[in-house]
């Protein structure tokens, strides 16, 4: 890596490795991680220089970013280049991944999974399957609407609400405690 602290590639050899884990390649993550730790948007020419890698794999990389919507693509007075930056608010990220991952994974399950409960079972076992597929259904569009619902909150009011997790956690561990002490085995 050329022209980076130390820090910096720390960071985006961790993203790149962890791409792979995230479904996407060491490379797109790399491009990714020196966009977001950049102090300003980068060109296509600058980013394969920083991480030594071939013109095309970047303009690969940014394309696939794009279609995230991970980066957005920017024009500079006097210059013809295009060059590139994140989204600058981390909540903002957080929603894009949520809603892409949703748009390529949880829509088509929820399709297939119409399309399933619309057949006829001609068994005991699919009848059993169906009801399992039923279930799950019902449990995907239930986080689906949960999900509409978080992405039209502020940033603040998501912070909070994420915040609640160790508050409601502890408010469970100590009514486990009392259904323990109290419970049916001891009246």
């Amino acid at each position: 890596m050329v022209n980076l602290s130390p820090l910096a590639q720390k960071f985006i050899l961790h993203f790149g490795e962890m791409g792979s884990r995230w479904g996407i390649n060491r490379t797109v993550g790399q491009i990714y991680a020196l966009l977001y730790v950049s102090n300003r948007p980068l060109n296509a020419d600058e980013i394969a220089e920083h991480l030594e890698f071939s013109r095309s794999n970047v303009s690969m990389g940014l394309k696939e970013l794009q279609s995230w919507r991970l980066v957005k693509l920017l024009h500079q007075p006097n210059d013809r280049r295009e060059y590139f930056e994140p989204p600058k608010d981390v909540w903002d990220i957080f929603k894009a991944l949520l809603e892409e991952r949703r748009r390529r994974e949880v829509e088509p399950t929820l399709s297939m999974l119409r399309d399933a409960m619309l057949e006829s079972a001609a068994t005991e076992e699919d009848r059993y399957a169906q009801e399992r597929m039923r279930e799950m259904y019902e449990l995907i569009e239930l986080s689906s609407s949960w999900f509409d619902d978080v992405q039209r909150l502020s940033p603040d009011t998501l912070a909070s609400l994420m915040k609640m997790g160790s508050t409601v956690k502890k408010l469970l561990d100590v009514g486990d405690v009392v259904r323990g002490k109290f419970g049916s085995n001891n009246k």
